[in-house]
C-alpha cells in the first residue's frame, strides 16, 4: 500500500488548508474502503501523533482534543482518498502531516508540510 499526501503549505494563523491523501496498492482482496483511515502529524523534535480517525464507511470520526472543532476528516471511497479540512489554524499545528491505516503499518508516505506562521 502507498500513500501520497498533498495540500500542505504556509498559512497565517486563523487560516485554512485542505489536505488530501491518495492511497493505492491494496492487495489480497482488500480495498481502500475496507480500512479505517487516520491522519497523523509530527512536529520538529516530537513524536508522531494521531490527529483524526474515520471509519471505513465514513460514518464515524474521532479527533485529538487539540484539533476538535477545527479539523474535519472525510473520505471518498470511489477515489481512494481521505481528506483533512483544517480551519482556524494555530502555530502549534505546524507539523508534517501523514495519513495511514494505523500507526503499526510500516509503510508511510512522504507527508505534507503545514506551517502556520505570520
Amino acid at each position: 500500500v502507498q500513500f501520497v499526501e498533498s495540500g500542505g503549505g504556509l498559512v497565517q494563523p486563523g487560516g485554512s488548508l485542505r489536505l488530501s491523501c491518495a492511497a493505492s496498492g491494496f492487495t489480497s482482496g482488500f480495498t481502500f474502503s475496507s480500512y479505517a483511515m487516520r491522519w497523523y502529524r509530527q512536529a520538529p523534535g516530537k513524536e508522531r501523533g494521531l490527529v483524526a480517525t474515520i471509519n471505513s464507511a465514513g460514518s464515524y470520526t474521532n479527533y485529538a482534543d487539540s484539533v476538535k472543532g477545527r479539523f474535519t476528516i472525510s473520505r471518498d471511497n470511489s477515489q481512494n482518498t481521505v481528506y483533512l479540512q483544517m480551519n482556524s489554524l494555530k502555530p502549534e499545528d505546524t507539523a508534517v502531516y501523514y495519513c495511514n491505516t494505523n500507526a503499526n503499518n510500516p509503510v508511510w508516505g512522504q507527508g505534507t508540510q503545514v506551517t502556520v506562521s505570520s
